[in-house]
């Protein structure tokens, strides 16, 4: 089969040729259909999160058939979880201390074909056509976890609007919340698509918004604006890291996390987020905006997203 396989920190992905890989007990053979391509994908590309065991084939939004089988599975970051240990026990799989990722410390998706444990396996609703339901297995789960983590913040900032802020923003204006959307300084084409998408504001992520925010979500893996986002929320309101690696955060003083502001993390996702997410998304309609990739063209594809050239998700269709 055709794969992209990252060798070491630093260097582009390879094309290779390896053989199809098979399932073992309680595993699917899966032929990818689409594959998203995500900022953790770059963070483990550079270096900032390591991969275990290269070579290794990244990707972790798959959207595959099960071979022999006629159905439809997406499969997400959470590859497989030990089930014993106390966040296992307690509904908080995603800090399994033995968690294994896929793409990561699994093969994943930038490939012809997958195997994925099929307990962590998803069916992709109906009505999604392939490259529309990958960005939802890890933007779309991710980015719902962290909107859930605001609570019931009617104003809501994000920080960096890319794949997960594209689709989160339909989800929350569904629910009746006002969105404020934060792009990179210049990025007019990228405040125009969210405003399009139903944000009541859309501005540069060095402006302060015209309305204090409930909460907000830095999606952008950007320390400095962690404090920024600090200044524009309430007191009382909710600063929520969204992604799995950050610049370092710039020491700021003490008043803008006073008033009882919190600041808290997101990590990784639960089987129950993916259910509730694949759920709500067809009753909003989530519609994703995707640009495709072959499969060859992957490496395009993450210097793309390093440098912002598209709006909404890539996608890989080998």
């Amino acid at each position: 089969m055709r794969a992209m396989v990252f060798e070491a920190p630093g260097r582009p992905l390879r094309p290779v040729e390896l053989g199809r890989p098979a399932a073992g007990p309680g595993e699917l053979l899966l032929s990818v259909r689409a594959c998203g391509v995500c900022r953790t994908d770059l963070h483990l590309l550079d270096g900032e999160v390591p991969v275990s065991d290269p070579p290794r084939v990244l990707g972790h939004q798959i959207v595959a058939d099960v071979v022999g089988e006629n159905r439809r599975v997406g499969v997400p970051w959470l590859g497989w979880t030990c089930g014993r240990c106390r966040y296992c026990l307690s509904g908080r799989e995603n800090l399994c201390p033995d968690a294994r990722f896929t793409g990561c410390d699994i093969d994943g998706g930038f490939a012809e074909y997958a195997v994925a444990d099929e307990r962590y396996c998803f069916p992709i609703p109906a009505g999604y056509p392939d490259a529309q339901a990958a960005p939802l297995l890890c933007a779309g789960l991710i980015g719902y976890r962290s909107l859930r983590m605001c609570g019931d913040a009617g104003r809501i900032g994000f920080y960096g609007f890319g794949a997960a802020a594209h689709i989160l923003t339909q989800v929350a204006v569904a629910e009746g919340r006002e969105v404020y959307a934060f792009t990179r300084a210049g990025d007019e084409e990228g405040q125009e698509f969210a405003r399009g998408l139903g944000a009541a504001w859309a501005g540069a992520s060095d402006q302060a918004p015209p309305e204090q925010l409930d909460a907000a979500i830095i999606f952008a893996p950007v320390g400095a604006l962690v404090p920024a986002a600090l200044a524009a929320v309430v007191p009382g309101g909710t600063v929520v890291c969204g992604g799995i690696h950050m610049s370092e955060i710039p020491a700021f003083s003490y008043d803008l996390l006073w008033g009882e502001r919190t600041i808290r993390s997101v990590a990784n996702l639960t089987r129950a987020d993916g259910e509730q997410m694949l759920a709500l998304a067809p009753e909003i309609p989530v519609e994703t905006a995707v640009t495709t990739y072959p499969l060859e063209a992957a490496n395009e594809a993450l210097e793309d997203l390093r440098a912002g050239r598209f709006l909404g998700a890539a996608v890989i269709v080998p």
